[in-house]
């Protein structure tokens, strides 16, 4: 029997609880504002700080990204600047070893041309006194031998005699 009841019972209660559903609507709202006010507020406060925060880093990555820009192209300038300011220092530079080789070249010409002429009147003043030497050689020889044929009158073959003894002795002076 007691089954029988609580079966009866149930089927009794069969109908709609209005005001449960009143009380759990009720709650649900209350639930609903203090999650609104605790939750869903402070919630979408750190989204909007978050998408303020992503939106100024993209704004700042683009400011950056543009500056970068700006500098690449200013040290592309300022490369292409050193380049034909260094093909200039390098063009002068070759003018200016060229002209000192020129010079370089000239003195060492100028030089040894002088060194050539120095050694030309060497060596004319060396001949020059070698053949005084031998003309005086030739002086004393030829009054040697005159002196010895005014002492005495030779024939031919003392007069080749003599001259070969002469002209070894000047040999041998030497």
């Amino acid at each position: 029997m007691l089954t029988n009841s609580f079966v009866l019972g149930s089927a009794a209660n069969t109908g709609v609880m209005w005001g449960d559903i009143l009380f759990q609507l009720v709650i649900f709202i209350v639930l609903m504002a203090l999650l609104k006010h605790f939750a869903w507020g402070p919630l979408m406060g750190i989204m909007k700080q978050r998408e303020d925060h992503v939106a100024g880093e993209i704004s700042a990555a683009e400011q950056s990204r543009v500056e970068a820009k700006k500098i690449l192209e200013e040290q592309r300038s300022l490369l292409k600047e050193a380049r034909s300011e260094a093909q200039v220092l390098i063009e002068n530079a070759k003018k200016q070893g060229d002209i000192q080789r020129d010079e370089i070249i000239t003195v060492a010409r100028n030089e040894a041309e002088r060194i050539k002429e120095s050694a030309k009147l060497e060596i004319e003043q060396q001949k020059e006194k070698a053949v005084a030497a031998i003309r005086e050689q030739v002086a004393s020889l030829s009054v040697l031998i005159a002196s010895k044929v005014i002492e005495k009158e030779l024939n031919a073959a003392d007069q080749d005699k003599l001259i070969n003894d002469y002209i070894q002795e000047a040999g041998d002076q030497r």
